[in-house]
């Protein structure tokens, strides 16, 4: 799938319009339901293809964010090899009472892996509590960059944020067709 169609494809199943409130408390008329593009094995399989040649030199273990971001990982794991974890909002509180579960990430290079940006706030929590345990983070890679502010937010963070697509390029790819 080329990656102009996959946009298409990812927006037409994706995209809502409504009144929906984001996880940033902001309060949005579309939505991209992210669960949509991810259950589809299809568009999943697409997806990892086109990020592999984004995964930043180095990286060692991808990092997947509860929840949208653990599936995106876990393509990406098995198109390149590269081991995965995921990465929890909270710890939990029973077992090994880890945040970050799967392989060890002290002293690796990470990348953190999500689906949707909005302004980033989740990425930068996970990321700090990942450096706290020895990671090396400084790349964040997700499917779709929807917020302005996100890139400079993470910037500030020491994390340079790559993207497959951005909202306008979505939008762009529906218009064009």
């Amino acid at each position: 799938m080329k990656k102009q169609e996959l946009a298409r494809s990812i927006y037409q199943i994706s995209h809502l319009t409504g009144t929906f409130k984001l996880r940033s408390g902001q309060i949005s008329d579309q939505y991209f339901d992210k669960y949509l593009f991810e259950s589809d094995p299809r568009l999943l399989s697409a997806i990892a293809e086109e990020m592999v040649s984004l995964i930043p030199s180095g990286t060692q273990i991808l990092a997947g964010l509860e929840m949208g971001g653990i599936p995106i990982a876990t393509a990406l794991s098995l198109k390149t090899g590269l081991p995965a974890v995921f990465v929890r909002k909270k710890a939990k509180e029973y077992g090994t009472c880890k945040f970050a579960e799967g392989i060890e990430v002290n002293n690796k290079k990470v990348c953190i892996i999500e689906d949707v940006v909005t302004t980033g706030g989740q990425i930068i929590l996970s990321a700090s509590d990942l450096r706290k345990i020895g990671a090396i983070v400084e790349d964040v890679m997700c499917v779709i960059l929807r917020g302005k502010d996100s890139r400079s937010n993470l910037q500030k963070e020491n994390l340079n944020l790559i993207a497959l697509f951005t909202m306008e390029e979505l939008e762009a790819a529906v218009r064009s067709a």
